[in-house]
């Protein structure tokens, strides 16, 4: 039975919690809340260093609530952004997250990225890599 009566929101509850549940583990952390707001902001620095195209098919595989994350105050005509530099991609996320006490800086950040190769395909992951700056790219573990 599903809680809601809609199974499509209920399938999407639970995959955004496995993914948040799965980071947080891999983190090390003991709060859901700072891993989905990590996750959130590392998307949101990769869906802006991509283009378009690739930001529509990245979005595509991952579940609908963190889709709608993942698109929250996106401005496609200002993509992609000109910060090639992977401490560009590192202060930006920072910028976010680095008030959080259990935030390790870039070892957390690459946790991330290692979550996305082990949650999308890796077509799709190799996909996206090759259009982020050699920096950034390099900052990215192959899948």
């Amino acid at each position: 039975m599903s809680a809601t009566g809609l199974e499509v929101l209920d399938r999407t509850w639970h995959k955004t919690h496995e993914w948040v549940n799965d980071l947080r583990d891999r983190l090390g952390w003991s709060s859901d809340r700072d891993a989905l707001r990590l996750l959130r902001a590392t998307l949101h620095q990769i869906r802006d260093r991509v283009q378009v195209n690739e930001t529509a098919q990245l979005s595509a595989q991952l579940p609908i609530m963190i889709r709608g994350m993942f698109f929250e105050g996106w401005q496609p005509h200002l993509v992609p952004l000109r910060g090639h530099r992977a401490s560009d991609f590192i202060t930006a996320i920072e910028h976010h997250v680095g008030d959080m006490m259990e935030f390790r800086g870039q070892q957390d950040i690459i946790t991330v990225l290692k979550l996305l190769n082990a949650r999308i395909s890796p077509g799709q992951i190799n996909d996206i890599r090759g259009n982020l700056p050699e920096d950034i790219r390099a900052l990215w573990p192959e899948p």
